[in-house]
C-alpha cells in the first residue's frame, strides 16, 4: 500500500497500549510518528548528571529493522473472483547517542495470501495494481516493491525531536542509562510516569500501560540491562504468561510470552468499547530483545481474515551503518 510518510507528523496522546504491530487496514496510513512527549516533572527526573555516560563501542546509532506482514482488510476481485493479499513492509530506525532519529520506510507490494487466493486471483485477470477510494481516502496497492524512504523525526515546529522515545517520553542517552535496571524498580518508574498529569492514563488503564510499556522497552532501550529488567519483570505482571521456548517464523528459538494487550473501562468509570488484542511476543534471552511478536486483534470491525498481524525483528542493536532507505529483505 501506498502511504506518504512524510505527512504522518503528528503529536501522539500517551495511550495505554503500546502496540508493536499495527494492522495493514489499508486506508489508514502506517508509518512515521513524529513524537513530541513532555519531559519528565521534577519528581521523574533521572540521576544522569551523578552517572558517567558510556558511549557504546559497537555503534553510533540504535538501530531496528523489522519486517511487518498482515492482510488487507478487504477483499480485491470481481464477481466470484475474489481474494485476499497479504502486504509487507520493512520498517527501520536509527537513534545517535544526540538523540535525533531516522526512520526508513519500504513497501514491499502485496500477494495473494493462500493458494486459493492466488487462483482467484489469476482468474481475475493477475492485476498487478489496485485504487480503492473509501471515506474520503485513496489506497493504492502493487504486487511491486516501492523506492521506499527516510525521513528526520521532527517536532511540530519543525525542529528535529531529540531522545530515545521510552515510556512516551523523550530521554537523553544519560537517562537511558539511569533508567532502573531491576525489575521491580522499572515497574515502579513506569507507574509513576503513568501518574503524571500530562500522561493522560487513568486508574482504570493503568496496569496495562505498564504492561504495554514493559514490551516497548525490550526493543526501544539501548541499555541492555533495562531491557533485561524489562525482561524480568514481564511474567510477574497480570495479563502476562509465559510459554516456554518458542520459534519465530524465521526459525530462531527464544522465550515466548502471550501478553493481554486488551482494555475495557474508561476514565472516569465509563465503559467503553472492549479490545482483546493479545500478543504472542518472541524474546532473545541472549540480547534481550523481540525476534517476533504476532498481535490477534479482537473486538474490532475487522474481517477474521485480517485479524492478525506479524512482525519480525531482523536487525537490532548498535551500528555504525547510516541512515538510508531500507534494502529489500
Amino acid at each position: 500500500m501506498r502511504t506518504d510518510h512524510s505527512k504522518d507528523r503528528t503529536t501522539r496522546p500517551a495511550t495505554p497500549i503500546r502496540r508493536l504491530a499495527a494492522i495493514g487496514i489499508g486506508l489508514a496510513a502506517v508509518g512515521a510518528i513524529a513524537l513530541s512527549s513532555p519531559q519528565p516533572l521534577p519528581a521523574l527526573r533521572l540521576a544522569a548528571a551523578a552517572q558517567a555516560v558510556t558511549a557504546p563501542a559497537e555503534g553510533a546509532y540504535w538501530h531496528t529493522r523489522t519486517l511487518w506482514k498482515g492482510t488487507y482488510s478487504h477483499q480485491l476481485g470481481r464477481g466470484k473472483n475474489r481474494y485476499w493479499v497479504e502486504e509487507q513492509k520493512v520498517s527501520e530506525r536509527w537513534t545517535a547517542l544526540d538523540g535525533r532519529t531516522w526512520r526508513g520506510f519500504r513497501d514491499l507490494g502485496v500477494r495473494p495470501k493462500s493458494a486459493a487466493d492466488e487462483r482467484a486471483w489469476r482468474r481475475d485477470g493477475s492485476p498487478t495494481t489496485w485504487t480503492r477510494t473509501a471515506n474520503g481516502m485513496t489506497a493504492s496497492l502493487s504486487t511491486k516493491p516501492d523506492k521506499g524512504m527516510v525521513i528526520l523525526d521532527l517536532g511540530a515546529k519543525g525542529a528535529p525531536l531529540i531522545g530515545f522515545d521510552l515510556v512516551d517520553r523523550m530521554l537523553s542517552y544519560e537517562q537511558a542509562q539511569a533508567l532502573p535496571t531491576d525489575p521491580a524498580g522499572l515497574k515502579a518508574w513506569i507507574d509513576k510516569a503513568s501518574r503524571d498529569p500530562n500522561s493522560g492514563v487513568s486508574d482504570d488503564f493503568r496496569e496495562s500501560y505498564v504492561r504495554g510499556q514493559l514490551v516497548g522497552i525490550l526493543s526501544d532501550a539501548p541499555v541492555k540491562e533495562v531491557r533485561a529488567a524489562a525482561y524480568e519483570a514481564l511474567p510477574t505482571m497480570p495479563g502476562v504468561r509465559s510459554l516456554g521456548k518458542a520459534e519465530d517464523p524465521r526459525g530462531r528459538t527464544g522465550q515466548g510470552f502471550l501478553v493481554d494487550l486488551g482494555w475495557g473501562k474508561g476514565s472516569g468509570g465509563s465503559r467503553q468499547k472492549q479490545f482483546t488484542d493479545t500478543e504472542r511476543l518472541i524474546v532473545d534471552t541472549g540480547t534481550m530483545t523481540p525476534l517476533a511478536s504476532e498481535v490477534n486483534h479482537g473486538g474490532e470491525p475487522l474481517p477474521a481474515k485480517t485479524s492478525t498481524s506479524t512482525t519480525v525483528t531482523l536487525q537490532i542493536g548498535w551500528t555504525d551503518g547510516k541512515p538510508s532507505v531500507p534494502a529489500l529483505p
